[in-house]
């Protein structure tokens, strides 16, 4: 009886566990952001604005900055997600298989050329604008995703797939009712971390005049105006906080129950 036990203490452990990781995760991050907020907050009333510094921390410019990397950041993610995740499954699936090396080697690239250099590459391809920023920053975060729903769908226990097969399931069937929520944990890990990839690398969009909070740090770093620059990289982090804890949210209560 000990012996059998066993097992199902091991995996409530795991699971309880799992619960407490989950549970401080949406703990110190929204901590993280009270404290980087409060202090980007200090720095802003009590810092002395000379005319430079108060012309690169106008308000207008910051919310219409904010406003494209936002945008920047979810067509990214967006285009990702609809790009990947098929993607994923085709080369899961038995008769295409051999093609996986191939297509994840190609999509690992994507990051293993530098960001900068990624940007410069597709503006010379496409020209200046936000939707050249939103095709590079896609190209760099899809891996992620394209990589978690691979694994997620190859960590599906092959016995139940096989007893979903014998109970009359279609090979469609079993991918859309077994195999994909089984892997949604995993994919969602995926999906949160080219989220937070996109926020950072959004930074550099004004690069190729696709504008987002990479303004303020440049204006901030040509001029010398440290204020500046320390505002402009707290309201990225402080966006990226956000949007990973969010992400952290979807992912725990998207996650289907008794995964």
């Amino acid at each position: 009886m000990t012996t059998a036990a066993a097992p199902v203490t091991q995996s409530r452990g795991a699971a309880a566990l799992e619960a407490f990781r989950d549970r401080i995760g949406l703990i110190i991050t929204p901590a993280m952001f009270i404290g980087l907020g409060v202090t980007t907050a200090v720095v802003w009333i009590y810092s002395n604005f000379d005319s430079t510094t108060a012309d690169i921390l106008e308000p207008s410019k910051l919310v219409g900055q904010f406003r494209s990397h936002i945008v920047m950041t979810l067509w990214s993610t967006v285009l990702v997600i609809i790009i990947a995740i098929p993607l994923g499954v085709f080369l899961t699936r038995p008769a295409y298989r051999k093609y996986a090396g191939t297509v994840v080697s190609f999509a690992n690239s994507g990051q293993a050329i530098p960001a900068y250099g990624l940007i410069i590459i597709f503006y010379t391809w496409f020209g200046r604008g936000i939707g050249t920023a939103v095709i590079a920053l896609t190209v760099f975060a899809l891996i992620p995703v394209l990589r978690n729903t691979m694994v997620g769908l190859d960590q599906v226990d092959k016995a139940t797939i096989e007893a979903a097969r014998g109970m009359g399931m279609s090979k469609r069937q079993t991918l859309m009712r077994i195999e994909l929520p089984l892997a949604v944990p995993v994919i969602l890990a995926g999906v949160r971390t080219a989220l937070v990839i996109n926020v950072g690398m959004a930074a550099l969009g004004f690069l190729i005049g696709a504008g987002g909070l990479g303004e303020t740090i440049n204006s901030g770093l040509k001029l010398q105006r440290n204020t500046a620059i320390f505002i402009g990289a707290a309201l990225v982090a402080l966006l990226a906080l956000v949007i990973d804890f969010l992400a952290a949210i979807a992912e725990r209560y998207l996650r289907p129950k008794g995964v």
